[in-house]
């Protein structure tokens, strides 16, 4: 299956699924899920149909049946490259997740390299990168030996963190935001990882940032706790997070991003050694024309007795 596939191989099925589309975006959810489910009848091996048949149900308010499609789904992709097991949790039909699955946001970026930058800063207003390089420098002023960038993308970041550091390396787990990132010439090193698992068995750097990332990452006490292993004593690490309204530690939104509470930041950087420098609410993006809040944080790795 190709990332986010268009087509389910049938004719006539994507001629019904096409249909199906203009139902919807006509204003006639359940009528688009009956005819897209008439199509699954010819594709009935096409997970990216069936889970757009959970999305159309769930428009239409039908959750059983909702959950019902985004089950096959994930049946028929168990990597689970379009996130059916993140619509699940979202609706009470899976229990809470502390991670989104890998191949899911490694599909999301691998599919929106081409136009990301576009979308994210022209149309979405994304100004992290800006918040942060300016909380570092008024952190601590100066060069740093060696910089991680986690979840580096395109490089929107390391743009900035190139003129403070000798050397810069970025982290990704995206082929495409990684191929992007490499034409501007801008790194000293790009590789692969998951931030899930990530582990760094290099000389220790000085500065860690990870700009807009935990929005795909949940569960901080790992990634904190490899941060903390990452960097020399006095380091830097700079990152953001999203904000959630409610009380818990973190949320899985609607959007299937991950927000977080200050409450919890806080708590999983003093378990794992670190003391904060600043710590500032911003507007990290739009969405859908709403501004959505967020926290920058810079805080530093406490030295050793």
């Amino acid at each position: 299956m190709k990332p986010l596939q268009a087509s389910s191989g049938d004719l006539n099925a994507d001629r019904r699924a096409d249909f199906a589309e203009m139902l919807l975006a006509s204003g006639e959810p359940a009528q688009a899920a009956e005819l897209l489910l008439g199509a699954l009848e010819l594709a009935p091996q096409w997970a990216a149909g069936w889970f757009r048949l959970g999305e159309m149900q769930e428009a239409a308010g039908f959750l059983d049946q909702a959950a019902q499609a985004w089950t096959m789904a994930l049946k028929l992709d168990p990597a689970d490259r379009l996130g059916a097991s993140l619509k699940l949790q979202l609706i009470g039909h899976a229990p809470a997740a502390a991670a989104p699955p890998g191949a899911f946001v490694e599909t999301l970026f691998d599919h929106y390299a081409d136009r990301f930058e576009e979308a994210l800063v022209g149309t979405l207003g994304y100004r992290m990168p800006d918040v942060l390089d300016r909380a570092i420098r008024l952190a601590r002023p100066g060069r740093f030996r060696l910089a991680l960038d986690l979840g580096c993308g395109t490089g929107l970041m390391g743009e900035r963190l190139r003129p403070i550091v000798e050397r810069l390396e970025g982290y990704d787990i995206s082929a495409g935001m990684l191929r992007k990132a490499r034409a501007k010439g801008i790194y000293d090193q790009l590789s692969r990882a998951d931030l899930q698992h990530f582990s760094y068995a290099g000389p220790k750097a000085d500065l860690v940032v990870a700009a807009d990332v935990f929005i795909y990452v949940g569960a901080l006490e790992r990634i904190v706790g490899a941060v903390a292993d990452t960097l020399a004593d006095d380091g830097v690490f700079a990152f953001s997070v999203e904000t959630t309204a409610g009380g818990d530690d973190f949320a899985l939104l609607p959007s299937r991003r991950y927000a977080h509470s200050e409450a919890y930041v806080r708590r999983v950087l003093a378990a794992c050694g670190f003391s904060v420098l600043s710590l500032d609410p911003t507007v990290i993006r739009q969405d859908r024309i709403e501004p959505v809040d967020g926290l920058g944080v810079v805080a530093e790795k406490s030295s050793k007795p």
